[in-house]
């Protein structure tokens, strides 16, 4: 992925750069590989730093307004000062490590839609900042997220969309600002009890927080509501488990636990338009080859099925 950007703080005739990734495809904590390539324009520059930032579209509120906007969570030094001469070319070689909780932008090749991420280069040069173009970037489940992702397949439920909330998620450790909602409509067996479920992974080196959200149904005499679970799993039990009897487990306790749990669901939280608080994370290592069999696979893909868009722009 290359993409060239005229320095704007110089204008015509000012230097250029290119920032090449190795690989755009990644999983949260593993490195995108890549270099940054300069070349002089028509006069000698001072550079005072080059940055690489991640960026992503989240939800925000202001008053009683939602509006999306961009938010950069990670910034990563390539270059300090340094004197580019007229014409001169130089290549600077970067490995920036992909934060835990980055969130999931692609399942089983197909781009969740609602997520787009990027990688934007920045240089500082004659005390103003260029922040050039995106660079689209594609984020992978780890293998954890991927069975249980494949369970919610396996029993039904339909993706619907994706986003990111600004806020924190009560009582979970997190460092990034805002979490990821994966939205699915209810499996047909649970249609009767619960509207649809928002899943959001809260994942660290050791195992992954999972926090279930239903949007429970309404009786006669009683209006809907939201109720939310929290759970875990670990990254070693990853073949070791019955994933689609856990998840069904899980939304089970989550239909019946409308009440029980303090902290969600009630007035005092940040950010979020479900009244919910952040998420992130995951482990590193991980092989960017896909869990799962065929079969899981296919299912999977069934399940997120549709309109994927691609990468969109500011």
């Amino acid at each position: 992925m290359v993409f060239r950007k005229m320095l704007s703080a110089l204008g015509v005739g000012g230097p250029s750069v290119d920032t090449v990734l190795t690989n755009p495809n990644t999983r949260p904590g593993l490195v995108l590989d890549g270099q940054v390539n300069l070349r002089g324009g028509d006069s000698p520059a001072d550079i005072e730093q080059i940055t690489l930032a991640l960026v992503t579209r989240v939800e925000m509120e202001a008053g009683d307004s939602e509006y999306a906007g961009t938010m950069e969570f990670y910034r990563l030094p390539v270059s300090g000062a340094m004197r580019l001469e007229a014409k001169q070319e130089v290549m600077i070689p970067f490995q920036l490590p992909v934060p835990w909780e980055t969130p999931i932008t692609d399942v089983y090749g197909q781009r969740l839609r609602g997520m787009t991420m990027g990688l934007r280069t920045e240089l500082a040069i004659a005390r103003a900042v260029d922040k050039g173009d995106l660079d689209a970037i594609a984020v992978h489940p780890l293998p954890v997220h991927e069975k249980i992702l494949e369970a919610f397949a396996q029993l039904g439920f339909q993706f619907k969309n994706a986003d990111l909330e600004r806020g924190h998620i009560y009582g979970v450790q997190q460092t990034l600002p805002f979490y990821q909602e994966i939205e699915f409509f209810a499996a047909p067996q649970y249609a009767n009890a619960i509207r649809e479920v928002e899943l959001t992974f809260v994942t660290h080196q050791h195992g992954v927080d999972v926090i279930i959200e239903c949007d429970k149904r309404g009786g006669m005499f009683s209006g809907g509501h939201d109720t939310v679970g929290r759970y875990t799993a670990t990254h070693v039990e990853v073949d070791q488990v019955d994933w689609r009897a856990r998840v069904e487990g899980w939304l089970g306790q989550t239909v019946a636990s409308y009440g029980r749990h303090p902290g969600f669901g009630h007035p005092g939280k940040q950010g979020g338009h479900h009244g919910r608080h952040g998420a992130g994370g995951v482990v590193a290592g991980a092989a960017l080859g896909l869990a799962g069999g065929m079969v899981a696979g296919e299912m999977l893909e069934d399940a997120f099925e549709g309109d994927f868009g691609d990468f969109g722009g500011e």
